[in-house]
């Protein structure tokens, strides 16, 4: 550590929560009062970009642990006039935190886990509470950010310990699936927003 008066040893974004980190997470969806009934976005919770991009506006908030009260903001992407990347993302998105937040195996396929994976609208996502995976990326001035981008299955090892419920009676997780490899993101034309958000 540098002397009292000499700071250019200090940490320039001390704020940001280490990529890879795994938090419990609640969802505030902040409404942008976009509806298409024919797309069941119905609510008010969607926003429509100046772009014709339509998201949900996602406000994440950690539940516990170190970084408890620190809020996340990240969009879930739900269509991009450019094509179906954005909406997949999305799409993806909302299916791991309900397999996150219902304890589901994202393998398991029998009829009661699709049902879980269904939702009557948009603000049943709303107050979701799942385990996240925190990442950095860049805002629009080109600064570091948290985002969240994937959520936490129970096949993954620390689910359990990281949502409480190791120790919980009669808790067994599921069987461990092989690594999965990373989804690599296409590199950012504009600093701050995905190609497939522009």
């Amino acid at each position: 550590m540098g002397s009292w008066n000499d700071f250019n040893d200090a940490q320039s974004n001390t704020n940001l929560i280490p990529k890879g980190t795994l938090a419990k997470v609640r969802l505030t969806i902040r409404p942008g009062g976009f509806d298409d009934a024919s797309q069941g976005w119905t609510g008010g919770y969607a926003t429509r970009g100046s772009t014709g991009a339509v998201y949900l506006n996602g406000e994440f908030t950690v539940t516990e642990g170190q970084y408890a009260r620190r809020k996340i903001f990240t969009l879930i992407g739900l269509y991009s006039p450019k094509g179906p990347e954005w909406a997949n993302m999305g799409r993806s998105m909302i299916r791991g935190m309900l397999n996150s937040a219902r304890g589901i195996s994202d393998k398991d396929q029998s009829p009661q886990v699709q049902a879980a994976r269904r939702i009557n609208g948009l603000g049943d996502l709303d107050g979701i509470e799942f385990l996240a995976r925190i990442d950095v990326g860049t805002d629009a001035t080109g600064d570091d950010k948290n985002e969240i981008r994937s959520a936490v299955t129970p096949d993954h090892r620390d689910y359990a310990q990281h949502m409480g419920l190791s120790a919980q009676p009669g808790y067994h997780p599921p069987a461990q699936p092989a690594a999965q490899q990373p989804v690599q993101q296409p590199a950012s034309p504009v600093p701050g927003r995905p190609s497939w958000a522009q």
